[in-house]
């Protein structure tokens, strides 16, 4: 038995996530932690995108992250101002202000908490037998078309699914290890979206700006990357 958690942002990349591990999962909960971003529109969209893929949505108010997490500008809209206008070769350059101090190390953890929450339930009440159980952590890192954030690297997600081991019930009694999927890791901007269409992701549903809305402003580094994405991909944009 398959059970996965998927940490759904609403956005392209976690939307096509989503499809995937629906399809590849026998019981799948998709996680949205609501952190006080600055963005509201994305929560809507994960809210939209959850029900159209029929999941089993838990959307977490996690507000007091916003006051720990404090030097991003996705957290902390009156003192950043959102970087804009940069090419891509910029945005591999450095980490900037959108990155949210340990968002996906605190995301995983979160993510985590419920996934071994679901696989005691069944071990200790329904006494299934744990060598049964597979328990799984989907998340859309991305390491090709991404701003430089340091927590959307390969190594990263190796040593978390290890601490995750170590750190848990069902690692530590029953053997059970963490499986942390990520699927779109090696893949561009333009492959998501290629995968999307395969998958007939409810693209028109996601939001990946991080601007205020009410309709993307097309300079953030997300939707520039996203519009890069399309335009390689050849296909149109149904969010737009």
């Amino acid at each position: 038995m398959r059970i996965g958690v998927v940490l759904l942002s609403g956005g392209l990349d976690s939307t096509t996530l989503a499809v995937h591990a629906r399809d590849e999962t026998d019981q799948l909960i998709a996680l949205t932690l609501d952190y006080g971003q600055r963005q509201r529109l994305e929560l809507d969209a994960a809210r939209a995108v959850a029900e159209d893929l029929k999941l089993d949505h838990r959307v977490v108010d996690v507000h007091f992250y916003r006051d720990l997490a404090a030097h991003s500008a996705l957290t902390n809209a009156d003192r950043f101002d959102l970087p804009s206008e940069r090419d891509t070769a910029t945005m591999a350059g450095d980490i900037p202000l959108t990155y949210v101090p340990m968002r996906n190390t605190f995301f995983l953890t979160m993510a985590a908490a419920a996934l071994e929450s679901e696989v005691l339930h069944r071990i200790e009440e329904n006494g299934i037998d744990a060598a049964a159980i597979e328990p799984v952590l989907y998340i859309a890192a991305n390491a090709l078309d991404y701003s430089g954030y340091p927590d959307c690297r390969p190594e990263f997600y190796t040593t978390v699914a290890e601490t995750l081991r170590l750190g848990s019930k069902i690692g530590t009694q029953y053997g059970i290890p963490f499986r942390i999927e990520t699927p779109l890791i090696d893949k561009s901007k333009a492959d998501i979206v290629r995968l999307a269409g395969t998958l007939a992701a409810p693209l028109e549903l996601t939001w990946s700006c991080y601007a205020a809305g009410p309709r993307p402003c097309g300079v953030c580094d997300s939707c520039r990357l996203r519009a890069k994405g399309f335009e390689e991909a050849r296909v149109d944009d149904p969010a737009l």
